[in-house]
């Protein structure tokens, strides 16, 4: 049995969230919008800093493990995902950033038209209301709120003043096109709770009759007729079902799973395909290449006095407070978030005219991001080169849509990432070491004090990097000639009818920052895309019916 709508949407996530309400909104047309995990009911889902308690929920999250990599140790390193409605933006760190004027002026100039930073600014200030206020560069009407952090932390006051006396500008606006500075980030909170795309898109759009939200559906596949997408197959309580589209299917599944999706559906690398036995409806090599992420080098420290997040979670009595605090107020820490320190900077300046590595700065510490905290006093320098030119893939491993694909990231696999790498940590060790920061500084934990030479600093970054939960890439945007273009300028999959892409996997190059509000101002950009695309069908079908009168 098969039903039919206007539009599928894969993914409520970043993406797909906003698709659902933006191409339900004017009524005119109908919208099934598939998200293969549960609605986002968790309470723990809502608390800011509850993400640490979603880092490891497999009811929430993919968990994903990546394929043992050459360059890290042949570490396989955890790459969480989310899994319920608002996606990563329901489980991730909340941090609001766009990226520099450069990342998109890029994109432009790698021939994807409308895509530089002054055309896409209209579509950021579209989706945000941003406490700062109006501004040239700023929205204050958008479902997506930016708020600023209004409680001043010892540490992150000292942090950023360490910065400044190592001559990075203080800054309260990291979205205005130039990043560099230090300061206070920004977060995807409203009120005290976390302000998903789910939140912000989904539920004000949930009423409507023709917006229909099925969760614990996942997709299998595509569903073709030749070269045109006509709807996805998914299953649902066991049973595989079928939702056709009249006018387009969507995939907003993420840069993860939009290319396994493509590549069980016969588009992909034809060796790949063939290998498995799967017919080749489109040979697209570039499906699943050019993935890209933001790695992120961790330095922990002990603090000198008791004043750190692993302080007040050690005792009964500060996670009380904590609970208080949040649950009457909506206020303290479980309100803001871990990550609070933005530093935009160049590690190697010489060689980079904008800052190529950022710092999330967080007032406490544990082996894993989300894990346990330390017995100590403790902070963390999170710190990501923003441009890597380090490439990796994902590719399906077999026909089984619920087996995880092969994901190879390739992280420091060249000699700029490892020079950056280096740089990077050497400047947060000058931050640490300059005052006020160095006399909160009691030791340095991690890597210690004997990791100094170049060798033993990658060695660290080798055995100790993680993700920082940015993959991109793997379905980028370019022009048709292009041999690796997935998608062109209006994000339609080259040679296929009635498919676009609208998530992460579009990007053609990594953003300098956190991907979240650029995947939601890629989607608001998608969804008037195709709302001018459906325009313009109509018109030309009426155009040439025949007319009533001739008859």
């Amino acid at each position: 049995m098969s039903e039919t709508v206007d539009y599928v949407v894969v993914g409520a996530g970043s993406a797909g969230c906003v698709l659902a309400n933006r191409l339900s909104e004017n009524g005119k047309y109908s919208v099934c919008l598939l998200e293969a995990g549960p609605a986002d009911k968790n309470i723990w889902i809502h608390i800011p800093i509850g993400y640490g308690k979603t880092m490891f929920n497999p009811k929430l999250n993919w968990g994903f493990y990546t394929d043992p990599d050459p360059h890290m140790l042949n570490r396989r390193i955890y790459w969480p995902r989310g899994k319920t409605l608002g996606g990563c933006s329901s489980i991730n760190g909340l941090i609001y950033v766009r990226g520099q004027k450069q990342d998109y002026d890029h994109w432009g100039e790698l021939g994807n038209r409308g895509w530089s930073w002054e055309e896409c600014l209209p579509y950021f200030r579209k989706l945000e209301s941003n406490d700062l206020g109006p501004g040239p560069t700023r929205g204050t009407q958008g479902p997506l709120h930016a708020t600023s952090i209004k409680t001043r932390h010892e540490l992150v006051e000292a942090f950023i003043a360490s910065a400044v006396n190592n001559g990075v500008p203080r800054v309260s606006d990291f979205n205005s096109g130039d990043q560099e500075g230090a300061g206070y980030y920004q977060l995807t909170t409203h009120r005290g709770k976390r302000c998903s795309t789910a939140v912000a898109y989904l539920n004000p759009a949930r009423s409507r009759a023709n917006l229909r939200i099925e969760t614990q559906a996942q997709a299998t596949r595509i569903l073709m007729e030749g070269k045109r997408a006509t709807g996805i197959e998914y299953k649902k309580g066991g049973q595989l079902r079928r939702i056709l589209a009249r006018r387009e299917v969507v995939l907003s599944a993420g840069a993860l799973q939009s290319p396994q999706l493509l590549q069980l559906s016969g588009i992909g690398p034809s060796s790949l395909l063939r290998e498995f036995g799967i017919p080749v409806v489109q040979d697209m090599p570039g499906v699943g290449e050019n993935l890209q992420d933001h790695l992120q080098l961790r330095l922990i420290y002990e603090v000198s006095k008791p004043i750190t997040n692993n302080d007040q979670l050690r005792s009964i009595w500060g996670k009380a407070k904590m609970g208080l605090q949040w649950a009457l107020f909506r206020g303290g820490p479980l309100a803001i978030g871990i990550n609070q320190g933005a530093i935009f900077c160049r590690a190697l300046p010489d060689e980079s005219p904008t800052p190529d590595i950022q710092f999330h700065f967080g007032t406490l510490s544990a082996d894993l991001a989300g894990g346990q905290v330390h017995d100590f006093s403790g902070c963390t320098y999170s710190v990501c080169q923003l441009r890597p030119e380090s490439r990796g893939y994902v590719r399906i491993k077999s026909t089984d849509p619920f087996e995880a694909p092969s994901m190879q990231p390739n992280y420091l696999s060249t000699d700029l990432d490892q020079r950056t790498a280096i740089a990077s940590v050497r400047f947060a060790r000058r931050i640490a070491d300059t005052e006020p920061m160095k006399s909160l500084m009691k030791r340095e934990f991690r890597p210690g004090n004997d990791v100094r030479t170049d060798d033993e600093i990658l060695h660290f970054c080798r055995e100790y990097g993680a993700t920082i939960f940015h993959p991109t890439g793997t379905a980028k945007m370019g022009v048709s000639s292009d041999p690796y273009a997935v998608v062109d300028e209006r994000l339609r999959v080259h040679g296929i009818e009635g498919l676009r892409i609208v998530d992460a996997s579009i990007m053609p190059t990594l953003v300098s920052g956190n991907t979240n509000v650029p995947i939601v101002m890629v989607a608001e950009r998608a969804s008037e895309f195709m709302l001018e695309d459906a325009q313009k069908q109509t018109v030309q079908t009426i155009r040439t019916q025949p007319s009533r009168l001739a008859a």
